[in-house]
């Protein structure tokens, strides 16, 4: 009372003074002041439970009687309205209400977001809100959300007509329109449409449009200055360089990738006359500057094993399908949890649930047990040969030295050398030659979920639960390059064939292709429904494939950004895809306990003739399945010489 007599008496006063203005001006901030908390007090009425149970059927039932020529679109604002009131209701601590909100309307929305309705399920209270990744992706960020002119005025005069408070603040919130003129979108789009504004359509075209280069990374240092000064584009002052010693390094590495750095070679021209002193070692950690990553040399002997086995390559195509050598873990009490083979199939390792890696070398495991187990015609040998897990049995070698499960693991190109990744954070390189750990890589926070050499080793690559990739060299124990821009967890990585490219599979349900040099992505494909857990790409560079938590394999085209066929056939997580060396065919494996071969020569073709015309609907041919007994597929790998090896482990169930 004492406030409401100070404000009359101020308002007495400034009129009998005359003070017209100060005393309007004094009336209309006591009005607004008024008006503000009559707000307040509306919305704080407006929050009650049952308007969020009311407000939603209301829209939804209103979107559904829409006309057809709308509903559609309409419709799609019905998913981001559903999961955000549902997570406000737990945030104001309606526990009980929630439930029942997400189990009353969850089932018009399980065909399309079934994972995320999945882990949504899982939130119970206003602290998991904070600690689950999902959650905090949407809550942070909006949702985008294309509609025609016409769809977005009706929705527009039905919350004026309704006056549903509750539904118009979660709308403002939490939703990006995105209105076009003309017709509504076609049905066939709807995957285009609804994105978290991160991963939207528009970035990805954005980003799409950078260059590609095919040709190979550049080669060693000395090896480029030894062409520039044979042709005297570039004068060399730094006189105490040894240009003799360069030429004999390169004549023993230069074999690779000449022809393709005539592309690159004016770009570093400007660069090389200065900075020799600094530039003379491979890799240069010059501070602020990124180091630029060149190929490793290869030894003569190793170029000439490669040669032995491109004379034997066995050429594979539809009618000539591959020989495939199964390794099966046996005993293993469903510790497995990854599996990785060298190239040339002498060596299998396994990282299991207690920290441990262990590697089989199979030349020492006598001779092989030919089983039915992989069902196959005559033309197409199947082998299969038992790993057994058992420390009673010790048929393998133990490496130790990790302190969590191991999640991953990669062979060098030649076997020499063997990386693991795991739940502790960590990457370690393990010598096979010395069973012995050489080097422990710390740089991510979080959980490593997959690593994997390149293709011409000394670098490699991880995936984290932190949302990045990085790019490391064998010698360094500190990341050369962090690739950042995924929402939520890096689940798998792949090395393009030119190693001047790296592919991310993410659980945001989108892939991106990353620059190795500058790290900057290039490349995003969106298209995938659910996390996505195993890359693959062709030998030529040209094309991807990209295999999900669903069963469905997409093949990309790298040039344009397009999903040229989607694969259909697995009816569980495809958990591993491989490139026959001529890029003809690609083979698949999955937990479904199955291996499948499908022709990718047919979809290429059928993607160049439909380039003009702007089409991505015809499919990869499924050649032939390959069912194991109950082994789900955990890894693929062709030799150089087109032989397949996979490997699983038996599963008791």
């Amino acid at each position: 009372m004492e406030d409401e007599d100070i404000e009359k008496a101020v308002l007495a006063y400034l009129k009998k003074k005359g003070f017209w203005q100060t005393e309007r001006a004094l009336q209309e901030e006591q009005n607004k002041l008024l008006a503000s908390q009559v707000e307040t007090g509306l919305a704080r009425s407006e929050k009650g439970p049952s308007l969020y149970r009311d407000g939603y059927g209301k829209l939804r039932a209103w979107a559904y009687g829409s006309l057809d020529l709308y509903k559609h679109e309409l419709l799609r604002i019905l998913y981001p309205v559903f999961i955000h009131c549902f997570m406000d209701l737990i945030a104001e601590g309606h526990m009980q209400e929630a439930r029942t909100f997400f189990q009353t309307f969850r089932e018009d929305h399980e065909l399309l977001h079934l994972r995320d309705l999945q882990k949504l399920e899982g939130i119970l209270s206003p602290s998991h809100l904070e600690e689950m990744e999902l959650a905090q992706a949407l809550r942070q960020s909006k949702i985008n959300i294309k509609l025609c002119e016409y769809s977005y005025n009706l929705l527009l005069q039905y919350l004026q007509k309704t006056q549903s408070v509750t539904m118009l603040g979660v709308i403002n919130e939490h939703i990006n329109f995105e209105v076009s003129s003309g017709q509504p979108i076609s049905i066939s789009d709807d995957t285009d449409v609804v994105a978290l504004a991160g991963s939207s359509h528009d970035l990805a075209k954005q980003i799409n449009q950078k260059e590609v280069r095919w040709g190979l990374l550049e080669d060693s240092i000395e090896d480029r200055l030894e062409k520039t000064s044979d042709s005297e584009k570039v004068e060399v002052e730094n006189k105490d360089f040894d240009v003799d010693d360069s030429k004999k390094r390169s004549a023993d590495g230069g074999k690779q990738g000449t022809s393709s750095k005539k592309i690159k070679k004016d770009k570093v021209v400007g660069a090389v006359g200065k900075n020799i002193r600094s530039e003379t070692s491979t890799i240069s950690l010059a501070p602020r500057v990124k180091p630029e990553l060149t190929l490793p040399i290869r030894p003569t002997e190793v170029e000439m094993s490669f040669l032995e086995d491109l004379k034997n390559r066995v050429h594979l195509s539809s009618l000539a399908l591959p020989s495939v050598s199964f390794y099966t873990f046996v005993n293993t009490n469903n510790g497995l949890n990854c599996a990785s083979i060298s190239h040339d199939g002498s060596l299998v390792a396994g990282g299991f649930s207690d920290s441990s890696l262990k590697v089989w070398d199979i030349s020492k495991l006598g001779q092989a047990v030919k089983t039915a187990s992989m069902q196959g015609e005559n033309e197409s040998a199947q082998n299969e040969h038992f790993l057994e897990s058992d420390e009673g049995k010790r048929s393998h070698t133990l490496f130790q030295g990790h302190s969590g499960p191991v999640y991953s693991s990669s062979f060098c190109f030649n076997g020499e050398f063997l990386l693991s990744s795991s739940s502790d954070s960590t990457i370690r390189l393990w010598s096979t030659k010395l069973n012995a750990n050489l080097v422990c890589y710390k740089g991510h926070n979080y959980p490593v979920w997959d690593v994997q050499f390149g293709p011409f080793g000394h670098y490699f690559v991880s995936a984290s639960h932190d949302r990045t990739a990085r790019v490391w060299s064998m010698d360094r124990v500190q990341p050369l390059r962090i690739m950042a821009g995924h929402l939520s967890d890096v689940d798998c990585v792949q090395w393009h064939a030119n190693c001047n490219y790296i592919a991310t599979g993410s659980s945001d349900k989108t892939v991106r292709l990353w620059d190795v040099q500058t790290g900057e992505s290039v490349r995003i494909f969106i298209g995938h429904r659910s996390t996505v857990l195993s890359l693959a790409m062709s030998p030529d560079g040209r094309y991807m494939a990209s295999g999900d938590e669903d069963g469905t394999i997409m093949m990309w085209d790298l040039s344009s950004g397009r999903c040229v066929s989607p694969l259909m056939g697995h009816n569980s997580c495809v958990w591993t895809l491989a490139f026959s060396c001529e890029g003809t065919l690609l083979a698949s494996g999955s937990a479904d306990c199955t291996v499948k071969l499908w022709d990718v020569t047919s979809s290429n073709k059928a993607a160049k003739m439909d380039e003009n015309k702007g089409s991505s609907s015809n499919r990869l041919r499924l050649l032939k399945a390959l069912p194991t007994k109950s082994t789900p597929v955990y890894s693929l790998q062709f030799s150089r010489r087109n032989l397949l090896f996979a490997a699983g482990a038996l599963s008791k169930s």
